[in-house]
């Protein structure tokens, strides 16, 4: 059964961050679509497997590189993409940790450095994708734009506290999204922006913290990809500007 019954076929789709975890199992997961007939995948860096998937897939699949930190080379990729009208746009960059800087456990810990970089990466980058994309996507059929996003970005269901950085970045992340949506909607009218929360997934973005996940909450990179592919069939219009986890679960702001 297909993943993306709810979109015409054939099916152009960009993906962002091809080269992390969830990145790697949303690609395999595209090209076992047989739906999708062109992806044009973005990473920072050309790991081996990505090359020879390129390879594999020649008549499928373009490789291109890409930096976040460099609203440049963003547009460049847009650049790449001409004619191409992407149905389906799929974020999954994110940055939790980075070198010797943790999630701030108090106020005391904040660091000007490491708070820009986690709203560059997890906010801005996000933003200026589909500032550069959504001009491209098609107006007259289904479309989605998706970005990984946290349940941590939700205000409401912040009892805990900490992670100052990470969870501003994706409250960012969460406003900027409904504000596009909003945008978008009055000349995208069939476009659905979303945020995704993948659950705890088993990549090295979680591997500092996965002594503290329930048995049975730490998910394979396949299964969480599966399953925001299968939440992303199901979104409509009218769920525009939300952020879903990967049981379809609606998050609150």
């Amino acid at each position: 059964m297909s993943l993306l019954s709810s979109f015409d076929s054939p099916i152009t789709a960009v993906l962002i961050g091809a080269s992390g975890g969830i990145g790697q199992a949303m690609l395999e997961q595209l090209l076992a679509e047989p739906r999708v007939s062109r992806i044009h995948a973005f990473a920072r860096r050309m790991s081996k497997s990505l090359q020879q998937q390129a390879t594999t897939h020649s008549d499928r699949l373009s490789l291109h590189s890409i930096d976040l930190n460099r609203e440049a080379s963003i547009a460049a990729c847009a650049e790449q993409l001409t004619g191409a009208a992407p149905d389906l746009v799929l974020i999954t960059t994110g940055l939790l940790h980075s070198g010797e800087s943790l999630p701030e456990k108090s106020w005391r810990n904040l660091e000007s450095d490491y708070f820009q970089q986690q709203m560059q990466i997890n906010a801005l980058a996000p933003a200026l994708l589909a500032k550069h994309l959504i001009p491209l996507m098609p107006r007259d059929r289904r479309t989605v734009f998706a970005a990984l996003s946290a349940r941590v970005g939700s205000i409401g269901d912040n009892r805990l506290g900490g992670w100052y950085s990470y969870r501003a970045s994706k409250a960012a992340l969460n406003m900027l999204l409904r504000c596009t949506a909003i945008e978008a909607k009055r000349r995208w009218p069939k476009l659905v922006v979303a945020g995704l929360h993948p659950g705890t997934v088993d990549t090295a973005l979680s591997e500092p913290f996965q002594a503290r996940v329930p048995e049975g909450k730490l998910f394979t990179p396949e299964f969480s990809a599966r399953s925001l592919l299968q939440v992303i069939d199901g979104l409509i219009p009218a769920d525009s500007g939300s952020v879903f986890a990967w049981d379809g679960q609606l998050i609150q702001p």
